[in-house]
Protein backbone atom coordinates (compact mmCIF):
# COMPACT_ATOMS: atom_id res chain seq x y z
CA UNK A 1 0.00 0.00 0.00
CA UNK A 2 1.51 3.30 -1.12
CA UNK A 3 0.65 6.47 0.76
CA UNK A 4 1.10 9.84 -0.95
CA UNK A 5 1.12 13.28 0.64
CA UNK A 6 1.28 16.43 -1.47
CA UNK A 7 2.50 19.83 -0.37
CA UNK A 8 3.54 23.13 -1.87
CA UNK A 9 0.29 24.50 -3.19
CA UNK A 10 -0.79 28.07 -2.62
CA UNK A 11 -1.73 31.40 -4.14
CA UNK A 12 0.52 32.93 -6.78
CA UNK A 13 0.19 35.70 -9.34
CA UNK A 14 0.08 34.93 -13.04
CA UNK A 15 3.60 34.44 -14.37
CA UNK A 16 4.85 33.15 -11.05
CA UNK A 17 6.14 29.75 -10.01
CA UNK A 18 5.34 27.02 -7.51
CA UNK A 19 6.90 23.67 -6.76
CA UNK A 20 4.66 20.86 -5.62
CA UNK A 21 6.11 17.97 -3.67
CA UNK A 22 4.75 14.48 -3.13
CA UNK A 23 6.12 12.24 -0.39
CA UNK A 24 5.58 8.52 -0.91
CA UNK A 25 5.72 5.77 1.67
CA UNK A 26 5.15 2.04 1.41
CA UNK A 27 5.24 -0.03 -1.77
CA UNK A 28 7.99 -0.07 -4.36
CA UNK A 29 8.21 3.62 -5.15
CA UNK A 30 11.29 3.39 -7.32
CA UNK A 31 9.52 1.06 -9.80
CA UNK A 32 6.26 2.99 -10.00
CA UNK A 33 4.91 5.38 -12.55
CA UNK A 34 4.32 8.69 -10.78
CA UNK A 35 1.80 11.13 -12.13
CA UNK A 36 0.34 14.53 -11.45
CA UNK A 37 -3.28 15.28 -12.22
CA UNK A 38 -5.49 18.27 -11.56
CA UNK A 39 -9.18 18.70 -11.07
CA UNK A 40 -11.60 21.59 -10.90
CA UNK A 41 -14.98 21.29 -9.16
CA UNK A 42 -17.47 19.45 -11.32
CA UNK A 43 -14.86 18.41 -13.87
CA UNK A 44 -12.98 15.19 -14.56
CA UNK A 45 -9.48 14.71 -13.27
CA UNK A 46 -7.04 15.93 -15.93
CA UNK A 47 -3.62 14.56 -16.72
CA UNK A 48 -0.73 16.98 -16.15
CA UNK A 49 2.53 15.01 -16.17
CA UNK A 50 3.97 11.56 -15.54
CA UNK A 51 7.36 10.05 -14.96
CA UNK A 52 8.53 6.46 -15.17
CA UNK A 53 11.23 5.04 -12.96
CA UNK A 54 13.50 5.02 -16.03
CA UNK A 55 13.07 8.82 -16.03
CA UNK A 56 10.91 8.88 -19.15
CA UNK A 57 8.48 11.79 -18.90
CA UNK A 58 5.23 12.88 -20.50
CA UNK A 59 3.33 16.15 -20.30
CA UNK A 60 -0.06 17.46 -21.25
CA UNK A 61 0.16 19.91 -24.14
CA UNK A 62 -1.26 22.66 -21.94
CA UNK A 63 1.73 22.55 -19.58
CA UNK A 64 4.56 21.43 -21.86
CA UNK A 65 7.49 23.82 -21.63
CA UNK A 66 6.20 25.34 -18.38
CA UNK A 67 6.01 22.40 -15.97
CA UNK A 68 8.72 19.88 -15.09
CA UNK A 69 8.22 16.60 -13.27
CA UNK A 70 11.12 15.05 -11.41
CA UNK A 71 11.67 12.38 -8.80
CA UNK A 72 14.19 11.45 -6.16
CA UNK A 73 13.99 7.70 -5.64
CA UNK A 74 16.40 7.81 -2.70
CA UNK A 75 14.01 10.12 -0.84
CA UNK A 76 10.77 8.65 -2.22
CA UNK A 77 9.78 12.08 -3.51
CA UNK A 78 8.26 13.36 -6.73
CA UNK A 79 8.07 17.04 -7.66
CA UNK A 80 6.22 19.25 -10.08
CA UNK A 81 7.96 22.53 -10.86
CA UNK A 82 5.41 24.93 -12.31
CA UNK A 83 6.63 28.07 -14.05
CA UNK A 84 4.86 30.80 -16.01
CA UNK A 85 1.65 29.98 -14.23
CA UNK A 86 -1.65 31.07 -15.74
CA UNK A 87 -5.07 31.60 -14.13
CA UNK A 88 -6.30 28.53 -16.01
CA UNK A 89 -3.80 26.42 -14.04
CA UNK A 90 -5.94 27.00 -10.94
CA UNK A 91 -7.04 23.58 -9.67
CA UNK A 92 -6.53 21.00 -6.99
CA UNK A 93 -3.40 19.03 -7.90
CA UNK A 94 -3.08 15.34 -7.09
CA UNK A 95 -0.08 13.05 -6.97
CA UNK A 96 -0.64 9.46 -8.07
CA UNK A 97 1.28 6.18 -8.25
CA UNK A 98 0.73 3.17 -10.45
CA UNK A 99 2.45 0.07 -11.80
CA UNK A 100 5.24 0.66 -14.26
CA UNK A 101 3.73 -1.69 -16.86
CA UNK A 102 0.88 0.78 -17.44
CA UNK A 103 3.25 3.44 -18.74
CA UNK A 104 2.92 2.65 -22.44
CA UNK A 105 -0.82 2.21 -22.72
CA UNK A 106 -2.44 4.38 -20.12
CA UNK A 107 -0.16 6.78 -18.26
CA UNK A 108 -2.45 9.71 -19.13
CA UNK A 109 -5.53 8.12 -17.61
CA UNK A 110 -6.47 8.40 -13.96
CA UNK A 111 -7.64 4.78 -14.01
CA UNK A 112 -4.03 3.63 -14.53
CA UNK A 113 -3.05 4.80 -11.06
CA UNK A 114 -3.85 2.82 -7.93
CA UNK A 115 -2.85 5.28 -5.23
CA UNK A 116 -3.65 8.97 -4.77
CA UNK A 117 -2.75 11.77 -2.45
CA UNK A 118 -5.28 14.08 -0.83
CA UNK A 119 -4.58 16.96 -3.21
CA UNK A 120 -3.17 20.45 -2.83
CA UNK A 121 -4.84 23.65 -4.02
CA UNK A 122 -3.08 25.86 -6.54
CA UNK A 123 -4.64 29.26 -7.21
CA UNK A 124 -3.24 31.61 -9.84
CA UNK A 125 -4.53 35.17 -9.76
CA UNK A 126 -4.63 37.39 -12.82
Amino acid sequence: QVQLVESGGGLVQAGGSLRLSCAASGGTFSRSVMGWFRQAPGKEREFVAAMRWTESTDYADSVKGRFTISRDNAKNMVYLQMNSLKPEDTDVYYCAAGPSDRWTSSRRYASAYDFWGQGTQVTVSS
